[in-house]
């Protein structure tokens, strides 16, 4: 096995547009659940509604792709506030309930064929993003090479553009949870009547950090909208959010560079295997007699055993804080 070409193969997934787009949604994420102490379970509703507010407008409405970023932006902030109002006083458990429900009826509102003349339904939304392309330094069409690591060049004008972006959010983050809001926000994720006693609108804080981490993972569908110029509401299963998740947990949740870290190794520990099983599986005498499909499959469970090492023997991640992780239900 050529264990070289699996590892190049793996770094380009490492620094890919899929680990940005992972980042950026756990990102959100750790907003949510790091620091505010809120178990969203529908985060990939949010990043449908950014990707959709995109091919929504320059197809159907032939706008300029930043006034469908913002519009997405925005669509993701609004349905925050929507699934915020009812559940925020409640329990944690009850806003993981209401977000995973939401995430699923959107998927399925979108694939509809009553919605055909609005959302394109299962055949989705292409070939959108030539003017964000059009201004790229690098040839499209073109494959470049870095120490064997290749990239076509549409793919790397994404990666620019994408981890300025993903710099910009962590230098936020950094100000917010070091700001007094974010104090503020620590201590209701601690001990919620005890921020109540002195004085802090628990209710208010929590509203905050859910329509910020939401605009957040409409960001990232924004993102994902431009990189692959393609738009399909079965992509934004919820299988998406709890890969997000995973990341959360491999980085470090309440870490600033937690999520991005974390993301970046979920792909390369996905890529790792994907690549070398592939090569066992492949040629006149393969070492393995896998199918595709047993392949595809049994990179997952190597994933899931090596994110299931990680809650039991560093459960804060690889950058955490065990008192940072602690969650009062």
């Amino acid at each position: 096995m050529d264990i070289i070409s699996a590892l190049q193969i793996a770094i380009a997934q490492l620094i890919g547009p899929s680990a940005i787009f992972y980042a950026l949604l756990a990102i959100g994420l750790n907003l949510h659940f790091g620091y505010a102490g809120l178990l969203n379970f529908g985060q990939i509703a949010f990043a449908l509604l950014g990707g959709y507010g995109v091919g929504i407008m320059a197809v159907n409405y032939d706008q300029p792709l930043w006034l469908g970023a913002i519009i997405g932006i925005a669509a993701a902030g609004m349905l925050a506030v929507v699934l915020g109002l009812p559940t925020l006083r409640l329990r944690a458990d009850y806003l993981a309930i209401v977000t995973i429900a939401a995430s699923e009826i959107l998927r399925l509102v979108f694939r509809s064929t009553s919605t055909d003349d609005f959302t394109h339904s299962t055949n989705g939304i292409y070939a959108y993003a030539g003017s964000f392309f059009s201004i790229s330094p690098f040839d499209n069409g073109k494959q470049y090479s870095f120490f064997g690591v290749k990239f076509l060049g549409g793919d790397l004008w994404s990666m620019v553009v994408g981890w300025i972006v993903v710099g910009l959010l962590c230098l936020m983050v950094y100000l917010l949870v070091r700001s007094p809001w974010g104090r503020v926000l620590k201590a209701v994720r601690e001990d919620e009547d005890a921020a109540r006693s002195l004085g802090k609108n628990a209710y208010f804080f929590k509203m905050q950090a859910l329509v910020l981490g939401g605009c957040i993972g409409g960001l990232a569908g924004v993102f994902n909208a431009f990189a692959t110029q393609s738009i399909n509401p079965d992509f934004y299963s919820t299988a998406q959010t709890f890969f997000a998740y995973g990341a959360l947990i491999l980085g470090g949740a309440a870490t600033v560079f937690g999520p991005v870290l974390g993301a970046m190794l979920f792909w390369f520990l996905l890529a790792v295997p994907d690549a070398l099983l592939r090569q066992a599986t492949s040629g006149d005498d393969p070492l393995l007699n896998l199918s595709a499909q047993q392949v595809g499959a049994f990179r997952y469970v190597l994933l899931g055993l090596a994110i299931i090492l990680m809650m039991v023997f560093r459960p804060q991640g690889l950058l955490g804080n065990k008192r940072e992780v602690q969650l009062d239900a």
